[in-house]
């Protein structure tokens, strides 16, 4: 069973490696692996960052820090439930 973790966690985390990284381009497949997120929690994730105006995506589908990025509460954006499903690493 994946573990779960609350909402605010993972977006403390999402966003601290944006800010972290400035030049930080990730597709969402490759923001699961980093994240350990399902699909469904990524895609709700990017997309309510990308509604916020924290992210911004790319012409070929990468989500990036926007020019007006600034950080974001969850109670701000427009995500269903208060936790998020890892998948389990792989050994």
């Amino acid at each position: 069973m994946p573990a779960q973790q609350p909402l605010d966690d993972v977006l403390r985390r999402v966003q601290g490696e944006y800010i972290e990284m400035p030049g930080l381009r990730l597709t969402t497949a490759q923001a699961q692996r980093l994240w350990g997120l399902d699909r469904a929690a990524c895609d709700a994730l990017l997309g309510a960052l990308v509604d916020a105006k924290f992210l911004s995506r790319t012409r070929d589908g990468a989500f990036m820090r926007s020019d007006q990025a600034r950080a974001t509460r969850t109670d701000e954006l427009n995500l269903p439930g208060r936790s998020v499903h890892f998948l389990p690493h792989e050994p």
